[in-house]
């Protein structure tokens, strides 16, 4: 059984995947524009001190900082290996 914590928690540079998102639907149709859907794979790069934001990167390249709250309304798991 994987398990599965928000993306505010991450330890930096583990790859995850994006299990679900705690949003309402504005909030989550802008994270869908931007790369972040369920089922994307996204590495935490680096976290803001303070409560600041989280660097990230998704699996097709993109990056961005995203807020540490909204971070805690996106579940997530481990990624599966790659064969």
């Amino acid at each position: 059984m994987l398990s599965v914590s928000s993306l505010a928690n991450a330890v930096l540079g583990t790859r995850l995947r994006i299990a679900s998102l705690g949003l309402d639907a504005k909030a989550a149709a802008w994270l869908g524009a931007v790369g972040l859907a369920e089922g994307e794979q996204v590495v935490v790069l680096r976290r803001a001190p303070l409560g600041g934001p989280l660097h990230i990167r998704t699996a097709s390249g993109g990056q961005f900082a995203i807020a540490r709250e909204l971070a805690c309304s996106i579940a997530c798991e481990p990624a599966p290996e790659i064969a």
